[in-house]
């Protein structure tokens, strides 16, 4: 939410807005996905003159899971602080790490600071913030030492020659969904609440082990609501959705009888959102979207409009000169214009984006992030920079033009859309969350005013993602208060330190909205900190009005992304394993 939106509301100063890129700087190296591969930017094999030290590590506590085997080499990482970034995006995908790996230890349980205490062959334990060293007997298998080819290059590890840990494929069954167990002990017994999803419940060792994190204990064995027990993968996956676990210990017929508290902690999360005694907590007429808001990452004294969108003699600087042709301007901001342009060779329209640096009031650094997140990032639902120049005073870009409109004003005229159309739309939404999210970028201002659409017989097409002036790197919890209004997750207004699901939240705002009109959470009177409450309370409703005609699926995703504890929230990717989105027309 930019300034503007924020005066008034919490406690949020001008100064939180001003340095919110030292929290993160642009990402500069990422995995596209988990597998390691030279990019283009780092030296090649023939110029490296230090061996890679191969060295497996473990995860912390976690008997079941064999461990990773990655080439760790100074020309890779520049710093300790890469290669735990790094060791995150390949751990996530195999077990749960809620803060990603802050610490890693010896196997005699030293902590380990450097990258040159790291010994070729040995292996090591790597934890979460505040973990300590856990000494269990850690296990492997050859499997999970891949064998290289011998005419493999000595030092590049390629995608069709290598893999971090033996490759599990999921089974059918497996979709991403939140599960209440209950640990075995004194009643009334300790309740805990898991999301599980391909990354974590691939197989029935798999899921014992995310259990047995979640739990603090080794979960050996696991018991349905009804004291059947659990001996196969697919019956997590059924109706049932709370379950008991166990160690070792036996069970007893009286353990699967719930006490009163228990019991009311259980149904307390079976609660439908918004819901108070089967009333719904909205009174009044039907909620409205809200005014549409002009670009205000960057705040200018004066408008551009007049004296860059009129002039029909607009002269490029050289990068570009003859190579476009300027046309009509098709839309303006507090800090630029955009004109319509055309590519001279091709006759390929673009939208030319020009900034007056001068009058963006010290967010230079803001408009140098979001250019090199652009020159960095290749996705077919991401709005392409296709080309730059700058000058003293104005930065010139040259991007992928998108016909039609941005999707706020295709939700003014169409109100709300079918699920088949939801679908498309929110696939294309997440699938671009999720190619970012493996880089660790977040984009923090997901709303529909910046999401570009294509349409086709008045129908959405294609969406593509817009407007990367607040994303950054997280590389830690961030604190900075941003973002739009409607759109922002709790988590950012309880400024207790969030990450990247915060687009997920926002990307679950505007699937409510495409389904029913209308924001999930709204103040009546336009008063900006009662909507705040709402948010921070997550109380939203399924009005019979609005939602009688959408399928159960469609409103169980929404409550997913719009969960108000990020652990528990979908992530993109466990949305776009979600079944209802089978709908979209790929």
């Amino acid at each position: 939410m930019s300034k503007n939106n924020l005066n008034g509301s919490r406690s949020v100063s001008s100064n939180s807005f001003n340095s919110f890129l030292s929290e993160g700087e642009i990402i500069e190296s990422g995995l596209e996905d988990i597998n390691i591969a030279t990019k283009n930017n780092r030296p090649s094999s023939t110029s490296r003159t230090h061996k890679a030290k191969r060295i497996r590590f473990y995860h912390n506590g976690n008997k079941f899971f064999n461990g990773i085997v990655i080439p760790v080499a100074p020309e890779r990482y520049r710093s300790f602080d890469s290669l735990t970034a790094e060791l995150t995006s390949i751990l996530t995908r195999s077990v749960t790490l809620p803060s990603g790996v802050r610490n890693v230890y010896s196997m005699e349980g030293k902590k380990v600071c450097s990258i040159d205490d790291l010994e070729d062959g040995k292996e090591y334990v790597v934890g979460g913030k505040g973990e300590p060293f856990k000494r269990i007997e850690y296990t492997k298998t050859d499997a999970a030492r891949p064998k290289r080819p011998s005419n493999a290059s000595k030092f590049t590890v390629h995608h069709s020659n290598y893999q971090h840990a033996p490759k599990v494929v999921p089974p059918d069954c497996v979709r991403p969904r939140i599960v209440t167990i209950i640990r075995n002990g004194i009643k009334p017994r300790k309740i805990l609440r898991l999301l599980l999803n391909k990354r974590n419940s691939s197989s029935m060792e798999q899921l014992l082990s995310a259990f047995s994190e979640t739990a603090q204990l080794a979960v050996r064995k696991v018991f349905t609501l009804s004291g059947q027990s659990v001996n196969d993968l697919s019956q997590l996956f059924e109706t049932d959705d709370v379950f008991f676990i166990y160690g070792n210990e036996k069970s007893s017929q009286n353990d699967f009888e719930l006490e009163f508290e228990e019991s009311k902690a259980i149904q307390s999360y079976k609660k439908t959102p918004g819901l108070r005694n089967g009333i719904s907590y909205r009174a009044g007429p039907k909620p409205k979207m809200p005014k549409k808001e002009l670009n205000r990452t960057y705040e200018s004294e004066e408008s551009l409009l007049k004296k860059l969108s009129e002039d029909n003699n607009l002269i490029l600087p050289v990068p570009l000169k003859g190579k476009y042709v300027v046309g009509r301007t098709i839309g303006d901001g507090n800090f630029a214009v955009v004109r319509l342009c055309k590519d001279v060779s091709t006759n390929q329209d673009y939208a030319l984006k020009i900034i007056d640096k001068s009058k963006c009031k010290g967010k230079e650094d803001m408009i140098e992030n979001e250019i090199k997140i652009l020159r960095k990032v290749n996705h077919s639902n991401i709005m392409s920079l296709i080309a730059e120049a700058d000058t003293k005073n104005m930065l010139y870009l040259v991007c992928e033009y998108v016909t039609g409109g941005d999707l706020f004003d295709t939700i003014t005229v169409a109100q709300k859309f079918s699920e088949e159309q939801a679908s498309l739309m929110i696939n294309h939404l997440v699938s671009a969350l999720a190619y970012l999210h493996n880089l660790n970028i977040v984009h923090r201002d997901v709303k529909p005013e910046n999401l570009l659409v294509e349409l086709e017989d008045n129908r959405v097409k294609i969406l593509k993602l817009g407007d990367f002036g607040l994303a950054c790197e997280v590389t830690k919890p961030l604190y900075t208060v941003c973002g739009t209004p409607t759109y922002v997750a709790p988590e950012i207004l309880a400024e207790s330190g969030y990450g990247l699901k915060i687009d997920v939240w926002a990307a679950g705002v505007i699937l409510y909205i495409l389904l029913c009109g209308y924001p999930p959470f709204v103040s009546q009177d336009n008063d900006q900190e009662k909507l705040f409450d709402c948010i921070l309370s997550g109380h939203y409703d399924f009005a019979d009005e609005s939602w009688q005609d959408v399928s159960p699926f469609a409103k169980e995703l929404i409550q997913n992304m719009l969960q108000l504890d990020p652990d528990l929230r979908f992530s993109a990717e466990d949305v776009i394993d979600h079944p209802w989105l089978q709908l979209a027309e790929c």
